[in-house]
């Protein structure tokens, strides 16, 4: 099968090289995002798609507006594709490429759809303390993914998990499911099924002010904004920012979930007071972090990033910047 492939990021990296190295398809071409200015310096350098496919001397298209640069359009057409497989692109394709390929537009969506349709459904999943999750292939039309399902892949999620873990095991799960779709549909296995839009769900771009921690907020929450905007999540502490990358949730509930040596905690916290308000340090647990105080709940500092400093463990922050319980946050 003649594959053309519109993706990315890094998270579209193993579908690009599991299709390209199975015998059953040929990626004729890759189309991607322009070179980005990165990095102090400003270079502009290529996309992780863009570097994988340079190594697998692929054919590579860069157009600003895919669906007005003729050119890409009429390379599009000659390749007499029998699909086109579309990961984490961050372009809209227009009808008239949808129509183009044989079997036409497969896209891999991180998300059981129609649950968390839009650009960051990995982010707003952990956010909003989903338990499960998974990868949705679909055909797609000219909606916001709204096209017909064709495959499901599930899997849970752990409470310490962030977006980057999460990403790295769900685009695993992309390219098989590619490579499992992309056969039975030549096949004619699959009937594709429309999504129901009463159940949808959208996951936005993220704004600045959703980095922003409010001390006011349960545990639960806060700690579920962390590791799903993780690693931008910001407070401050004597009036300079700090960014938070990774926390704990110190509720009774929580504690089968976390690993042994935080379950360790559970004695200490049991005899701390909740009387202090929120953004409190209420402890520095040894060898962890501090644990502040939410609008309800505990929560456990174990990474930060101070301004213009490394990153730290909780504990290493907690004693270089000797930290005091009462010191309050944000």
């Amino acid at each position: 099968m003649k594959i053309v492939f519109f993706g990315t990021p890094l998270f579209a990296v193993p579908s690009l090289e599991r299709l390209h190295h199975h015998a059953g398809f040929d990626v004729v071409a890759v189309v991607t995002q322009p070179d980005k200015r990165r990095g102090r310096g400003s270079e502009r350098l290529p996309a992780p798609i863009k570097q994988v496919a340079m190594a697998y001397q692929i054919p590579v298209w860069q157009p600003r507006r895919v669906k007005k640069d003729l050119e890409t359009l009429d390379q599009l057409r000659q390749t007499r594709a029998d699909a086109f497989v579309v990961v984490a692109y961050g372009q809209i394709l227009s009808q008239e490429i949808l129509d183009m390929p044989r079997l036409g537009c497969i896209n891999a969506h991180g998300s059981i759809l129609p649950a968390y349709r839009g650009a960051a459904p990995i982010q707003w999943s952990l956010y909003h303390g989903e338990i499960e999750t998974g990868v949705t292939t679909m055909l797609m039309d000219a909606g916001m993914d709204t096209g017909p399902v064709l495959l499901t892949g599930r899997t849970s999620i752990a409470l310490l998990e962030n977006t980057e873990d999460l990403a790295a095991r769900l685009s695993q799960m992309s390219a098989e499911l590619l490579v499992e779709t992309l056969l039975q549909l030549d096949q004619g296995k699959i009937q594709p099924q429309p999504q129901n839009d009463a159940d949808a769900t959208y996951a936005p771009l993220i704004q600045k002010e959703d980095y922003r921690l409010d001390w006011s907020k349960v545990a639960i929450a806060l700690h579920n904004q962390i590791r799903g905007f993780y690693p931008n999540c910001l407070t401050s502490l004597r009036g300079q920012a700090l960014k938070v990358l990774a926390s704990a949730p110190l509720r009774p509930e929580d504690w089968p979930a976390l690993p042994p040596e935080l379950q360790a905690l559970r004695s200490q916290v049991s005899t701390l007071s909740s009387a202090q308000p929120p953004g409190s340090v209420v402890a520095i647990a040894k060898g962890h972090g501090p644990i502040v105080q939410t609008g309800e709940g505990l929560l456990l500092l174990r990474q930060v990033k101070p301004a213009g400093k490394r990153i730290q463990s909780g504990w290493d922050f907690a004693n270089g910047s000797h930290l005091l319980a009462g010191e309050v946050l944000g």
